[in-house]
C-alpha cells in the first residue's frame, strides 16, 4: 500500500497469518465474510482484503486494475504475497499480460493435458516406486516419504534433471514452504534455492549444446514472435517457477487430503470401493484443501471492489481459500462432498494466471491416492505426531504426517493395458438403434477401430456434446466386446437438452468427445442379488445382470417403466434373466411394491437400485426400515453440470475461424465445438475445465461478434466482445479471427 495511506478507525483487525486464522482459517474467512466482506487491515504495512468468490474472481481476472508485478507499494521482494518477501523474480506468475504471455506460450505446450497424458505412466511408475521404498516397513512419514520425493522425482524426471539432484532440489522447496521465517531451517532452504539456480544454469548450458527428449530441451528451444530466443536468466526464472509449482503444491494437497481421509474412514472406504471416484473427488479436495491460499496484487487504478474504494498502489489480498468456501457459490461449504461437482473451484486461479501446471498437478495426485488407497488402505495417521506449516495465509500443508499400516509387498511389475480415456477423446458412432419408445442405443468406436478401455457393470463415459454440454451415460453393452461402447438415451423434451441433442445429431460417422470409463457404481461380490431398474436406470442394471448370470450367482432383477413399449432393453434382459426376471410396466402392474419386493430377502442378498428419483427414495426408506441399508448400491440420474449455460445444438451455425498471428483460417462446422478445431491446429493451446468458467482458455477476438456461453465474463465484457472462452464460445456470424 502507498505510505501515504492514512488508516482510519474503520481499519479491521484482520491478518491472515495471525494465531487465529492459522487455527482455522475457513471459519477465520467466514466470520469476516459475514461482518466485513471487504475492508482494510493496518497489518503487514497495510491491506485490502477479500472473501467473497465474485470479488476473489474479479480481481485474479483483471490484471490491468490489479497487477501481478513486481513495484515498489508495499516494500521490496515477491509481489504476489502479503508481506512481499525475497525472492527471484517468477516468470510468468510476477508478470502481467502481454509481457506474462510470451512466456505462458512458452510452457503451455509442455502441460495440456495431451502432454501430461503420455507423462501418465512415468508418473505411476515413480508412484510405485516410491511407495516400494516403505510399504515393507510398515510406517512412514507420508510428508518425507511420497508426497514430497514423487513430485520432486515427476517433476524433475520431467524436465531432464538426473536422479541425483532430485531430493537435493526438492527439499531446498519444501523447507521454505514449511520453515517459520529467518529460521535455521528456512537459511538452509535459500542456500538450497541458490544450488538450484546453479544447476538450472548448468543444465540450460547442456541441453543448448546438446538437446535431449526432456522439458528443459523444449524450453531452451523456444523462440519469441520474432524468433529470438530466452535468455538464460529468463529461463531460470521459468524453470524455477515449474519445479516449485510441480513439488510442494502437490505435496500439500496430497498430505492434507492423506489427513482427512485417516479422519473420516467413511470416505476413504467410499474412495476404494470405488475408484473411478476420484476423478470428480480431486476437485473437491482442490476445493477444501487448497494449497495456494492466498495470493496478492497491486491496484493501479482507483476503483471500487464490494463497496470499498481502493487507490492506485493499494495491496490487495486475494485468498482462494476464502472463495473456495463461500457458500453463495459452494453450499454446506465445510462439508467434502466426494461428489460435489467442486470444479468451480479457485485452487489453481482463474484468468490469465490460471495454473498452467494443473493437468500434471491432477495426475500426480491421482497416482500418490491410488497407490495409498490400494496398498496402504488401512493406514492409521499418528495425530499426535501431525507438524502443520508454521503459518497457512499463503500455503498450506503438513511438514510431517507420520503413520502406520500394515506392511506389504513390494509391487510387482505392471501387465499392460489400456488406460481409461482420461482426456477427452473422438469416438465415432458405429450405431444408433430404437430399443424402446424414445429410447436409441448408441454404439461408439474408435475412429481406427481400435481398441477402447477395458470397464466393468455400473461404468458410465462422459459425451462432450457439440453445445458444451457434458452428459453421463452407463455403458450397457458387453464387457467383451472391445471395439465398442453401447449407451441407452432416452428422448427428454422436457429437460435440459441433452437427450434432444444427441437424438438429433447421433449418426454412424459422427464423433463426439469422450471421457472415461468411469465406474462409481460397481458391482461388487455377493452371493446373491436383487436388481431394481426404473426406466432407463436399466442401463447399467442390464450389464450388472449379464455379469451375475455369467458369473452364475443367483439373482432376481425388477424392470418397470411406464408402458411395455418405453421400457428399454426389454427383450435383451429377457434373453439373458430368463424366468429371473419381472417386468413391471406402470399401465398394466401400477407402480412396484417395494415393501414387498425387499420383504423376505436372503441375508446376504445385495440390492442394487437405478432409476427415478421417487423409486430411490422409497427403496432407501424401505430398506432402512429393514435394517438393509448397509446392502443397498444406488446410482442416481445425475442431473449434469449445474453450471452450464444451455442453448439448443441445432441453432449451432457453421462458422470460419481465422488465427490472426499465421493467417490461416479453419472452418468450424455446427457439430464440432470451437475448441476442438483450434487444438487440431495451435500447439500449447491453454484449455482446462472445458466448461466455461475457469478463463483458462480466454482468447481475444479481433474481428467478429463471438456468441457467448461461459459464466466467466461480466455483461460489460459480453456487450465489448473484444475476448471470448473458446471452450464453449461460438460466432453469432460467419467469421471470427482470433489472437491466435
Amino acid at each position: 500500500m502507498s505510505a501515504d495511506i492514512d488508516f482510519m478507525p474503520g481499519d479491521t483487525d484482520f491478518d491472515h497469518h495471525s494465531d487465529e486464522a492459522n487455527a482455522d482459517p475457513v471459519a477465520y474467512y467466514a466470520r469476516f465474510r459475514e461482518s466485513c466482506p471487504v475492508g482494510r487491515s493496518a497489518a503487514h504495512g497495510g491491506f485490502r482484503y477479500t472473501t467473497r468468490y465474485a470479488d476473489v474472481a474479479r480481481i485474479a481476472r483483471d490484471d490491468e486494475t490489479f497487477s501481478s508485478a513486481r513495484s515498489d507499494h508495499g516494500g521490496e521482494g515477491v509481489g504476489i504475497v502479503i508481506p512481499k518477501g525475497p525472492g527471484l523474480e517468477q516468470y510468468p506468475i510476477e508478470l502481467d499480460p502481454p509481457r506474462a504471455t510470451e512466456y505462458r506460450k512458452l510452457i503451455n505446450p509442455l502441460l495440456t493435458p495431451e502432454a501430461v497424458e503420455h507423462l501418465v505412466p512415468m508418473i505411476e511408475r515413480h508412484a510405485a516406486r516410491v511407495v516400494d521404498d516403505f510399504i515393507e516397513l510398515g510406517s512412514c512419514d507420508f510428508v518425507r516419504d511420497l508426497t514430497n520425493p514423487l513430485p520432486a522425482a515427476v517433476t524433475l524426471d520431467w524436465l531432464g534433471f538426473p536422479e541425483e539432484d532430485w531430493a537435493k532440489l526438492a527439499g531446498p522447496i519444501h523447507d521454505i514452504f514449511a520453515a517459520p521465517a529467518d529460521s535455521e531451517r528456512a537459511v538452509r532452504g535459500a542456500a538450497g534455492l541458490a544450488y538450484m539456480d546453479r544447476r538450472i544454469r548448468e543444465l540450460i548450458a547442456e541441453r543448448r549444446s546438446e538437446p535431449r527428449p526432456d522439458g528443459v530441451s523444449v524450453l531452451v528451444a523456444g523462440r519469441r514472435a520474432d524468433g529470438s530466443e530466452f535468455d538464460d536468466d529468463e529461463l531460470v526464472s521459468v524453470i524455477g517457477l515449474l519445479i516449485a509449482g510441480g513439488v510442494d503444491t502437490t505435496t500439500s494437497l496430497t498430505g492434507s487430503t492423506l489427513v482427512h481421509l485417516a479422519r473420516h474412514p467413511d470416505q476413504r472406504q467410499r474412495l476404494i470401493d470405488s475408484p473411478d471416484l476420484l476423478e470428480a473427488a480431486t476437485e473437491e479436495f482442490l476445493r477444501a484443501f487448497a494449497p495456494s491460499q492466498s495470493m496478492a496484487r497491486t491496484v493501479t487504478r482507483d476503483v471500487e471492489v464490494g463497496g470499498c474504494p481502493m487507490h492506485a498502489g493499494d495491496r490487495v489480498l486475494i485468498p482462494w481459500v476464502a472463495a473456495n468456501h463461500d457458500p453463495a457459490v459452494f453450499p454446506d461449504p465445510e462439508q467434502v462432498r466426494l461428489d460435489r461437482d467442486a470444479s468451480r473451484h479457485l485452487s489453481f486461479g482463474i484468468g490469465s494466471h490460471r495454473c498452467a501446471g494443473a493437468h500434471l498437478a491432477r495426475a500426480m495426485f491421482r497416482a500418490m491416492m491410488t497407490q495409498v488407497l490400494t496398498r496402504l488402505p488401512d493406514y492409521r495417521v499418528i495425530e499426535e505426531g501431525l507438524v502443520p506449516y508454521p503459518t497457512r495465509g499463503n500455503q498450506s500443508g503438513w511438514d510431517a504426517v507420520p503413520a502406520v499400516f500394515p506392511s506389504g509387498p513390494r509391487a510387482a511389475a505392471a501387465a499392460g493395458s489400456i488406460r481409461a480415456l482420461t482426456t477427452p477423446t473422438p469416438l465415432r458412432v458405429t450405431e444408433v438403434r430404437a430399443v424402446a419408445e424414445g429410447v436409441v442405443a448408441v454404439g461408439l468406436g474408435l475412429p481406427d477401430g481400435g481398441d477402447l478401455p477395458a470397464w466393468q457393470p455400473g461404468a458410465h463415459v462422459e459425451l462432450r456434446l457439440p453445445s458444451g454440454r457434458l452428459r453421463q451415460y452407463s455403458l450397457c453393452g458387453d464387457p467383451a466386446d472391445v471395439a465398442t461402447w453401447r449407451i441407452g438415451v432416452l428422448h427428454e423434451p422436457k429437460g435440459r437438452g441433452g437427450s434432444v441433442e444427441l437424438h438429433e445429431l447421433a449418426r454412424p460417422g459422427v464423433t463426439f468427445a469422450v471421457r472415461g470409463p468411469r465406474n462409481h457404481f460397481p458391482l461388487t461380490p455377493a452371493p446373491s442379488y436383487l436388481f431394481l431398474a426404473g426406466g432407463i436406470g436399466v442401463t447399467p442394471i442390464l450389464a450388472m445382470v449379464r455379469e451375475a448370470a455369467g458369473r452364475g450367482t443367483p439373482f432376481t432383477v425388477v424392470h418397470g417403466g411406464r408402458t411395455r413399449s418405453t421400457m428399454a432393453f426389454a427383450d435383451e434382459l429377457a434373453a439373458i434373466a430368463g424366468d429371473a426376471l419381472t417386468l413391471l410396466p406402470q399401465d398394466e402392474a401400477g407402480l412396484p411394491d417395494i415393501p414387498r419386493l425387499l420383504g423376505g430377502l436372503d441375508a446376504d442378498t445385495a440390492v442394487y437400485a437405478c432409476g427415478p428419483g421417487p423409486m430411490l427414495a422409497a427403496v432407501e426408506r424401505e430398506c432402512a426400515r429393514l435394517g438393509l441399508t448397509d446392502r443397498l448400491h444406488l446410482e442416481r440420474f445425475a442431473a449434469g453440470d449445474d453450471l452450464e449455460t444451455a442453448f439448443d445444438a441445432a441453432e449451432n451455425r457453421t462458422f470460419e475461424v481465422q488465427l490472426a498471428r499465421t493467417g490461416v483460417t479453419l472452418p468450424v462446422p455446427a457439430d464440432r465445438r470451437l475448441i476442438e478445431v483450434l487444438r487440431d491446429a495451435v500447439s500449447g493451446l491453454s484449455y482446462d475445465c472445458e466448461k466455461g468458467y475457469c478463463g483458462a482458455c480466454e482468447t481475444r477476438v479481433l474481428a467478429g461478434k463471438p456468441e457467448h456461453r461461459d459464466s466467466v465474463l461480466s455483461d460489460e465484457e459480453r456487450l465489448a466482445g473484444r475476448t471470448m472462452m473458446i471452450c464453449v464460445g461460438r460466432c453469432q456470424g460467419d467469421r471470427l479471427v482470433l489472437d491466435l
